[in-house]
């Protein structure tokens, strides 16, 4: 059978696709293929308001599982509400919600075994064509990218008693920072049920699971909280971009078109993936799909601009993985969240102005300048080859 549009893998990036496309362009063909039961996997994505238009949040609000008004931060010298709206998506309602809406355009439990732009070969030996295959299967190793690590293991836990908070916590830095810069991520999903993250933004290897379980259940007697059950766990462990150089990795990409994590589609600094993936499937739903060399022809300048979009952040990221001590990095976070909440909601949203950059550079830098500069000029792959 001949599609349109496969998508191979069916993580957030290919199921907002799917899903987007079913709606506004149902005349497509379409099929997504899923190597797991079900959609989406076992994880928590979330959000600012300020991440996505209006139009886009209410397209996706079927898959939100719970809203917030506001959400705190922790740090050593600083604690700070931020009166910005924050959302959650589970991978639960993810699935329930596009495998309804794409019935049989959807086939689960699929092991690809080969694909090229315009065919997917499965396990069982069948042979499927399209117009345009798209490569969703999460992030692939890549020497044109330079990249640190975000790990985080996180608990969906049911307490024996109220918890008390009102609003998430992003980032409580008031823990032991280990090898980088460490914090736990809170979201109360009810009066009695949170998520909790330990994460760990580190250069190389992660913390073992074992030591994060263990520090989830530091942070839970520090609070008095007790555990009536655990529902559910989640591990993950985030690309975070030092260094890239686009056109040499898209030279390799052999006409084969790609989404999310695998495209590099997220933001640089904050890991999150949600806003770009909404994105794209709102691009992508205005593409004719008439070749796969037309759509990986727009695709490339697609994510060109997007790359360059995301130079400041990947700077950043190199002041904040190359300069100065790893158990010091949590000062570079308290800095930033003392600056005003309009750039803070910009920053979070990838479209930080000039004037906002010239405002989280100025001023007396929380790690060794000498170093900062030294960072700053590592700007591509050649370069972390040259210095290592």
């Amino acid at each position: 059978m001949h599609y349109d549009l496969i998508l191979a893998g069916g993580g957030l990036a290919n199921g907002l696709i799917a899903w987007r496309l079913s709606q506004l362009r149902p005349e497509l063909k379409l099929l997504c293929l899923e190597r797991d039961a079900s959609l989406g996997g076992n994880h928590t994505w979330s959000f600012h308001d300020a991440d996505l238009t209006p139009a886009q949040q209410r397209w996706l609000e079927p898959l939100v599982v719970k809203r917030w008004p506001a959400y705190h931060v922790h740090f050593p010298h600083l604690s700070r509400r931020l009166a910005s709206g924050y959302a959650s998506i589970t991978s639960e309602r993810f699935a329930e919600v596009i495998t309804q809406a794409l019935g049989p355009a959807l086939r689960t439990g699929c092991e690809i075994t080969s694909l090229a732009p315009e065919q997917v070969t499965l396990a069982s030996g069948e042979v499927l064509q399209a117009r345009v295959t798209i490569d969703g299967r999460g992030a692939e190793a890549s020497p044109h990218r330079v990249l640190g690590r975000q790990a985080f293991l996180g608990q969906v836990l049911r307490l024996e008693q109220p918890h008390g908070l009102q609003a998430p916590i992003l980032m409580d830095a008031r823990v032991a920072q280990g090898n980088g810069y460490r914090f736990v991520y809170v979201l109360p999903f009810s009066a009695d049920t949170l998520l909790i993250e330990d994460t760990h933004y580190v250069d190389h290897s992660p913390p073992v699971a074992a030591l994060l379980r263990s520090n989830i259940d530091d942070y839970l007697r520090q609070h008095g909280w007790r555990v009536a059950e655990c529902l559910r766990e989640e591990q993950g462990d985030l690309p975070i971009t030092l260094a890239e150089d686009f056109p040499a990795w898209w030279a390799q990409q052999h006409g084969q078109v790609s989404s999310g994590l695998r495209a590099g589609l997220c933001h640089c600094t904050t890991g999150y993936s949600l806003p770009e993936a909404v994105r794209l499937a709102d691009w992508l739903a205005t593409q004719p799909f008439d070749s796969s060399a037309q759509l990986h022809r727009a695709m490339g300048t697609y994510l060109a601009q997007r790359w360059r979009g995301q130079g400041f952040y990947r700077l950043l990221n190199r002041m904040l993985f190359l300069a100065g001590s790893a158990q010091q990095r949590w000062q570079v976070m308290q800095r930033f969240y003392r600056l005003p909440e309009g750039l803070i909601a910009r920053f979070y949203a990838g479209q930080s102005s000039a004037a906002d950059r010239l405002r989280i550079l100025s001023g007396k830098p929380p790690v060794p300048v000498g170093q900062a500069l030294r960072a700053a000029l590592r700007h591509s792959p050649q370069h972390f080859k040259e210095q290592s």
